[in-house]
């Protein structure tokens, strides 16, 4: 019989699609790149090794990200996802959150090339930055979060 424990004891690189980044309750009212929204998404909680080069650096591949538990509409904001405080690197292309419109509501970003197919390394960043190109004009939150595989620590 298998011990029950098995799986708890297996890190998240053992598995497929788990949850890797994810930031609560944010505003989306300041708009900028990363460095002026000062949102950031902490990938693997802080922990990807950055070992200098893509080589020796942990990595994770990215999926899809998801901005969901609105606690009122965001519908107005236009968001995309980097990997550099400055804007550059895009995850994603801008999107604007249409769907996001009232609480329970949710919506899938997708990711955009190079990083559809393209591993993102410790070596580059330990964490996304959220860039807001229209504000969503309200102090209404979400969540934002970030599905995707690990490829090592």
């Amino acid at each position: 019989m298998a011990n029950p424990d098995s799986v708890g004891q297996l890190y998240l690189d053992s598995f497929s699609n788990g949850r890797i980044g994810i930031i609560k309750a944010t505003t989306l009212n300041t708009s900028g790149n990363g460095a002026t929204t000062n949102i950031t998404i902490p990938l693997c909680s802080g922990g990807l090794t950055n070992g200098g080069a893509v080589a020796n650096s942990g990595g994770v591949i990215i999926r899809r990200i998801t901005v969901q538990n609105p606690s009122g509409s965001v519908a107005s904001a236009n968001v995309s996802i980097s990997a550099t405080s400055d804007g550059a690197n895009l995850i994603t292309a801008n999107t604007v959150l249409s769907s996001v419109n009232a609480a329970g509501q949710y919506q899938d970003i997708t990711v955009a090339a190079p990083y559809s197919n393209k591993v993102v390394s410790g070596s580059v960043t330990q964490c996304l930055y959220v860039n807001i190109n229209t504000v969503a004009g309200n102090a209404n939150t979400a969540d934002i979060v970030v599905w995707g595989d690990v490829v090592s620590f």
